[in-house]
This record gives C-alpha cells, structure tokens and sequence, in this order.
C-alpha cells in the first residue's frame, strides 16, 4: 500500500479560498459596512490570509496605513469578528463561514530588516568590490581566459 505524500504548502483550494476571504474583508472594511470609530478612523490593508486546511479557520494578516496604532485596530477587528465574519459570509459561498483570526502582518518589518541588512559597510564592501572596472573576482580561478580578449 502507497504512503499518501503530504503537502509541504497550502493547497490549491484554501489558496483561492483565502483569496476570496481577503477580497471579502477588504471589501467591507473599504465600505465601512462594521460600525466603529477605530475602524472608521484607519485605512487598513490585508496583504494575506491563510486558510486552515479544513478551511474553518482563517488567519488574516493587516497592516493599519502608515503601520500606525496596530494594536487598537487588531482590537476592534477582534471586537467586530462576529459582524465580520457575518458579511464574509454573505460575499463568499462556503458551506461554513470559517472563523477569523486577525494577526499583525510583520513583511514591512522583514523587508526593512533585509534593507538595513543590505546597507551595511560590509556588504557595501563586497558589492563595490566586485563592480566591473574593479579587480578580477577572487572566486574566479586566475587562468580563466580573459572574454574581452579575441
């Protein structure tokens, strides 16, 4: 009898489903169909939601515009998760509404942390050593024939 092989990322399925339920929350936080002044207040993205793989959990990452007050917007999502998860019920046709996690989407953190990262003096170092007009890359073996030269 074969082993059944697990996958090693979500499938197809919760991909597309996680989709329709970011464009769903998007969509109401966009027209303001929740009643609260904290939400009212911000412009709030979702970059990502991930999908459980019964698809009765959703994870939805946000970031508030700016990357301000994150904790009292995650708080009023949470406030709100019931109205919330009404309204993506209603846009998106699931045989349940799965319940909704909001988390802080840390990316913008992870891309400033690769930035900083890429602008120290040593990795500045590297990159002009290795600039054209500079000397032969020392990874390079020194007999390799000289492309230039016909």
């Amino acid at each position: 009898m074969a082993q059944k092989q697990t996958p090693t990322g979500p499938s197809q399925r919760q991909q597309r489903v996680a989709e329709l339920i970011r464009h769903a929350i998007a969509e109401v936080l966009q027209r303001g169909d929740i009643q609260d002044a904290v939400l009212s207040a911000h412009v709030i993205t979702v970059p990502e939601v991930r999908m459980s793989p019964d698809l009765k959990l959703a994870t939805a990452y946000i970031m508030p515009l700016g990357g301000l007050n994150e904790a009292p917007v995650i708080a009023a999502l949470e406030r709100n998760k019931k109205a919330l998860r009404q309204e993506v019920a209603r846009r998106v046709n699931l045989k349940f509404a799965p319940d909704l996690r909001f988390l802080r989407d840390e990316t913008f953190d992870e891309a400033d942390r690769i930035d900083a990262l890429l602008r120290t003096d040593k990795v500045r170092r590297d990159l002009e050593s290795r600039t054209p007009g500079n000397e032969q890359d020392p990874d390079r073996a020194a007999d390799a024939p000289d492309p230039d030269a016909a």
